[in-house]
């Protein structure tokens, strides 16, 4: 069967000068910059694959050691790492993110302060060590939930009631569901704001080639609306792929470093979450996962997206991991196994195998990716080429087929 590599262009706003950029939005708040010499000021450590992102946190650190405070970094990451303060730091490692590389401590607890209740079942949470900070510094990526829609999604705000809540307050957060995460999201962060030390955010927005795009210091006064407004850029910043119709999509990679939910809801087009609608567009029939992120530690969050993946992957699962991400979400469908082939070649021949008795091969649309994150290189079948919009900015790299060797795909994009 044919192929065809393409290169798909996207729209591009690389940031540069990133120190001077961070410094300049630092020592704009009034808030940061009135703390008194030898003041310790916690600042948040994820655990997505945010591009740049020790550089952002090295800067911040040593922005506000040239100001004579203390910083530190703590983990702000819901359950993630096992829902464990070493596990936690060690899933921050894995980024890059050391105390050696950012040049500061690491404190890591799953202790939290009970800071009040936003309404009878919804009490609101937060890290121990950093409540106890004389100033909280929110650093996240401004993007797109993966379940839920608003004005509100990932960003600033979740990493407040959810990342810096642990597990127990990421745990109450979903309880009601992804109907309720925005308002439970928004009203949580604005108590938590209201009756913390958090002096200040850094939102960071990425462009569809994940750039570091945009870098902007968020008041406390001002700081749902300037996250939502960031959040619509962010949007219009975000790749999709080629065609909206396709017979399978291969993801060559899933993981946590690339999604929370390893591969992007609205990039595949599932959510698979009960009670919640699927999204209109695109319309996947098949999806085949082949492979775990080794920087996804073992989490597959996400691997119920999926209808076929290989032994390779489930290999790698670390169960508990996985088990408790769910868990803590409540979307238990997303972390269900799909149906499991010793090679990459079995499981995407029985994924064309449940397209209908009479399907012809030249026909299918194929689409191949090398994870949900990166998307300006692609593969696709001939069929999915001539689907390609006008309006879709592209090129033909290669001509190729859809070869296995030894029950391996042989065309790949992300390196072997």
């Amino acid at each position: 069967m044919i192929g065809y590599e393409l290169e798909l262009k996207f729209k591009s706003s690389k940031l540069e000068n990133l120190k001077e950029v961070i410094w300049s939005e630092l020592s704009r708040n009034s808030q940061l910059i009135a703390l008194p010499p030898n003041a310790e000021v916690a600042i948040t450590a994820g655990s997505r694959g945010i591009n740049n992102i020790v550089l952002i946190l090295k800067e911040i650190a040593n922005f506000l050691k040239s100001k004579k405070m203390k910083p530190f970094l703590f983990p702000a990451m819901g359950s993630h790492g096992g829902a464990t303060a070493e596990g936690q730091v060690e899933v921050l490692k894995q980024l890059g993110i050391t105390e050696d590389s950012v040049g500061v401590p690491i404190r890591s607890t799953m202790e939290v302060v009970k800071l009040g209740h936003i309404n009878e079942k919804m009490p609101v949470y937060m890290d121990r060590i950093a409540y106890q900070a004389d100033a909280i510094l929110v650093v996240n990526r401004i993007k797109s939930h993966t379940a839920f829609s608003g004005k509100i999604e990932s960003g600033l705000s979740k990493m407040v009631s959810v990342g810096m809540g642990k597990q127990k307050g990421a745990s109450f957060i979903h309880s009601q569901g992804s109907d309720f995460m925005e308002d439970n999201i928004i009203k949580g962060s604005k108590y938590a704001i209201e009756n913390s030390p958090i002096c200040m955010g850094l939102a960071i927005v990425e462009d569809s080639y994940d750039q570091t795009s945009i870098i902007k210091g968020i008041s406390i006064e001002n700081w749902h609306e300037e996250e939502a407004k960031l959040l619509d850029i962010s949007k219009s910043l975000m790749p999709s792929l080629p065609i909206d119709n396709i017979d399978l999509l291969i993801v060559e990679e899933m993981g946590k470093c690339y999604s929370g939910t390893g591969m992007d809801p609205t990039i595949i087009g599932r959510l698979r979450i009960d009670g919640i609608p699927e999204p209109q567009k695109p319309i996947v029939k098949r999806i085949a996962v082949l492979d775990l992120a080794e920087q996804s530690h073992g989490n597959a969050q996400g691997i119920g997206l999926a209808d076929f993946t290989t032994e390779k992957l489930i290999s790698k699962v670390d169960k508990y991991a996985t088990y408790m991400n769910s868990i803590t979400s409540t979307f238990l469908r997303r972390a269900m196994f799909p149906f499991i082939y010793p090679t990459e070649e079995e499981a995407i021949n029985h994924a064309l195998l449940t397209l209908g008795p009479g399907l012809n091969k030249e026909n299918v649309k194929i689409v191949q990716i090398p994870n949900t994150l990166h998307l300006s290189r692609v593969i696709v079948s001939e069929s999915a080429l001539k689907e390609v919009s006008p309006q879709v900015d592209y090129s033909v790299t290669r001509r190729l087929e859809f070869l296995f060797e030894k029950g391996n795909l042989i065309n790949k994009i992300m390196p072997l």
